[in-house]
């Protein structure tokens, strides 16, 4: 089997890759840039295209070709797999067809599903059960892999609804954190959203079950009709004391993640002192609430955050963490469409930052209009910022932006650098040593 990768680069799809890799598939990949996730790939025998796409790309004895929803029909290499009748199939149909060889557990919410993913499959760990995990962040435990390869019966998946990907998905047991405003380049509305998480609740069989957070309203709506089939868990529960002194997590957000992995630790039958055993342990994911160094004194985190709803949780969680320090929050908006949809919320998602410094928007390649970009920028939302109060700064560049914070923080700051985009090459030279 070769199985080609269009968009290799993608967190998801170099994920899938490493699986087949370890099937003994042959893989090669393309993407449109180079990365540190195409990078590691490099080293591991997959032979990485970078650049343009071309039908020259793809390999002579290639049998199948897996590709990003955002690839379009045009795509050269994708024209040249249907030419050549090769099977093609998207991310979500190839992980779907995965998800029937398993007893898959899937966790999927709009926020939270990386650090769940990634506890629930811990537990899953310490019990014995040695899970295959497929999940959209690095993880320490996994050798700084965002894939575990297991010999157990159960997948552990990070299901995704953007682009309704999860409806593809064939869940054992149903995971989900929260409900929110978000993908809404793909849904429109939130009630969208509602029908999507309900349609994907049904898959769940009589034998499985849906563990969900009782603490938000809307899933609870969603969710409330399959009955005796939920697991609730809460920050009301009389576990929510032990998990917190626990875990090693910053925030409310983290401990409720910390109780759906011991919900289904219970469920499965691990035992209680394995289940804790591994909440503890767990040291955080790449890019949540990750510590990256020091600069002139002050702590400088990496954040993924990019819905305004994660923006505040991991903004909240610093306050926890450091009561007495100054937070800034550097941010690159992810998406144009996703700013413009949730432009209200943005305004208010940084209320509690002490300074807030703002860099360009991350275009997404094959998910932007023009009308959304000539709708909003961040330089108009750190207008809108400071006429809310806020102290804003907008940066045109990352240089810019690194030579503003160099200059302003000081001993005992704590520097939030967020986004979903490339941003994270800032904060990894904040900390360079110069």
């Amino acid at each position: 089997m070769h199985i080609h990768f269009i968009g290799i680069g993608g967190i998801g799809m170099s994920a899938l890759a490493k699986y087949y890799l370890s099937q003994g598939a042959a893989i090669s990949g393309s993407d449109l840039a180079s990365s540190e996730i195409t990078d590691e790939l490099g080293k591991m025998d997959v032979k990485i295209i970078i650049g343009t796409h071309k039908k020259s790309n793809l390999p002579k004895d290639v049998n199948r070709v897996i590709y990003t929803a955002a690839t379009p029909k045009s795509n050269s290499e994708l024209k040249e797999a249907v030419k050549r009748r090769i099977k093609r199939q998207n991310y979500a149909e190839a992980i779907g067809e995965l998800t029937k060889q398993y007893k898959t557990i899937t966790v999927s919410g709009a926020h939270g599903k990386s650090t769940t993913t990634a506890l629930a499959a811990l537990v899953l760990e310490e019990g014995h059960r040695d899970p295959t995990v497929i999940i959209g962040t690095k993880v320490k435990e996994f050798g700084n892999s965002n894939f575990r390869r297991g010999y157990g019966p159960n997948l552990v998946l990070e299901a995704d609804e953007w682009n309704k990907s999860f409806l593809e998905y064939s869940p054992w047991i149903a995971i989900v954190t929260n409900i929110d405003a978000e993908h809404l380049d793909t849904y429109k509305n939130k009630k969208n959203v509602e029908r999507a998480f309900a349609e994907f609740l049904a898959k769940v069989p009589g034998e499985g079950k849906i563990i969900a957070n009782a603490d938000d309203e809307t899933l609870k709506l969603v969710t409330e009709k399959f009955g005796k089939k939920v697991i609730w868990y809460s920050l009301d529960d009389a576990e929510a004391g032990i998990v917190h002194k626990t875990i090693r997590l910053p925030g409310k957000h983290n401990i409720s993640n910390a109780l759906a992995a011991l919900k289904l630790g219970r469920f499965l039958g691990i035992r209680e002192t394995h289940i804790l055993q591994a909440l503890s342990q767990f040291n955080g994911t790449w890019r949540r609430f990750e510590f990256k160094g020091i600069k002139n004194g002050a702590n400088i985190y990496l954040d993924y955050g990019h819905h305004p709803r994660e923006i505040r949780a991991t903004i909240q969680a610093a306050r926890e963490r450091f009561p007495l320090r100054r937070v800034w929050c550097v941010y690159q908006p992810h998406q144009y469409q996703r700013l413009a949809y949730l432009w209200d919320d943005f305004i208010g998602a940084f209320d509690m930052a002490d300074r807030v410094v703002l860099v360009p928007v991350y275009d997404v390649a094959g998910r932007e209009t023009q009308n959304a970009k000539t709708k909003v920028n961040s330089k108009k939302l750190a207008a809108e910022l400071k006429k809310r109060g806020k102290d804003t700064e907008y940066s045109d560049s990352f240089a810019a932006a690194q030579n503003f914070i160099e200059s302003g923080i000081r001993q005992g700051d704590v520097v939030l650098v967020m986004g979903a985009g490339d941003i994270y090459g800032l904060a990894l030279d904040l900390v360079a040593v110069q």
